[in-house]
């Protein structure tokens, strides 16, 4: 059943995910390093769950490339299977995930769209790039030797801001 709360929340999460990719590109390579794109999708599948989560990842890399160019057109497949597994996974291991602690369950429901959503990358990555110059030493380079800072930033930054908005009431989580 569609909520509206969440529909609107949802929005936002999009047009954030569009917007603030540009202010880390404004900095050679942050985009690659900080994953700014990644942030508003984890935030809308933790708060909003699934399917919203889903629909934020899945529009959010197409509307960004459209709207600002990046991502570049041959990682765009490769991105779109990353972050709607970012939203889809840790929007039904929030709803789910049989745990009362709530920063347990942001962080398992973290780290687990994180890394089938990076398997994803990888995989879609092998395809598009499948003349052989695509290797699994490439794969984990820029899945998470280059992206350990936005690693970094998401485990620590994804669940302060999902706990303020429980806190404030903005969203109510189980």
């Amino acid at each position: 059943m569609l909520n509206t709360k969440k529909m609107v929340i949802t929005a936002l999460f999009i047009a954030i995910g569009i917007v603030l990719p540009l202010a880390f590109h404004s900095v050679p390579n942050a985009g690659r390093v900080f994953l700014p794109m990644h942030i508003p999708v984890f935030l809308c599948g933790l708060v909003c769950g699934f399917p919203y989560g889903l629909f934020c990842g899945l529009l959010v890399p197409p509307l960004a490339s459209l709207f600002t160019g990046m991502p570049p057109v041959p990682i765009l497949p490769a991105m779109i299977f990353e972050l709607a597994a970012y939203g889809t996974v840790s929007g039904l291991l929030m709803n789910f995930l049989p745990v009362k602690n709530l920063y347990a369950r942001i962080y398992v429901s973290l780290i687990g769209g994180m890394l089938l959503g990076r398997v994803l990358f990888g995989v879609m990555n092998a395809f598009v790039f499948s003349a052989g110059n695509y290797s699994f030493d490439i794969w984990v380079t820029a899945a998470f030797v280059t992206a350990l800072p936005g690693i970094i930033l998401q485990i620590v930054a994804v669940p302060v801001v999902v706990v303020a908005l429980d806190k404030t009431r903005l969203v109510k989580l189980n």
